[in-house]
């Protein structure tokens, strides 16, 4: 569920109802410090500081020159922090028209031109890609709705369409009591944690033998 803050001010789009906003804080690299707006609408479920700080730690080595993959992106945490810390590109994925808008308006203010935002699902996204045709991601950010069976077609889906570098590294985040089931064969699991009611892991691709 988003964190909302009752006493925030909402802004009224125009003709159109009242939506609430809430911040995030960018919390290393270049923007570090930085606080940008987005939507509080449901289901958008900001990955919380301590396990951005935690998970960019485990890549500290692995984010600076990296094409990123950042699906279901809501606040664009994730994506945003790896642009931050020197990744090479972002691609950002989500359904929601107002995430979308609210993500390209705090890329314009960052002044970032490394990135693309895509308005689809992320099932129709990876769907739509052509098996061998497309660039090839070295790192990958999973942060899907919580209790919805998303986590297990998203990986095939990524291992199907050859999105992945060899030794790629994809980042999941699950509700905490969701057994984990579904990862492709050759991703090896790296690092795990849990902080209250969410679980992180980060995996490892190894590459296919043939």
């Amino acid at each position: 569920m988003p964190r909302r803050n009752n006493n925030q001010r909402a802004r009224r789009p125009q003709n159109g109802p009242e939506l609430s906003r809430t911040s995030l804080r960018i919390i290393g690299g270049q923007w570090r410090g930085r606080k940008l707006d987005f939507p509080a609408i449901e289901g958008l479920r900001p990955t919380p500081d301590r396990v951005r700080e935690t998970l960019f730690n485990w890549l500290q080595t692995d984010v600076p020159g990296a094409q990123c993959l950042d699906l279901f992106t809501g606040s664009g945490a994730l994506g945003l922090e790896a642009l931050s810390r020197g990744a090479a590109s972002v691609t950002f994925v989500d359904r929601a028209p107002e995430v979308v808008r609210q993500l390209r308006s705090n890329l314009n203010v960052l002044k970032a031109q490394n990135a693309e935002c895509v308005t689809a699902s992320a099932l129709d996204w990876l769907e739509q890609r052509k098996t061998g045709e497309e660039a090839r991601y070295d790192l990958v950010f999973i942060d899907p709705p919580f209790r919805k069976g998303m986590v297990a077609p998203i990986c095939t889906l990524l291992e199907q369409r050859q999105l992945l570098q060899s030794q790629a590294m994809i980042y999941i985040e699950t509700e905490a009591e969701l057994p984990l089931e579904g990862i492709p064969e050759n991703w090896q699991l790296h690092r795990e944690k849990k902080a209250g009611q969410v679980a992180y892991r980060l995996f490892l691709r190894q590459p296919l033998l043939d």
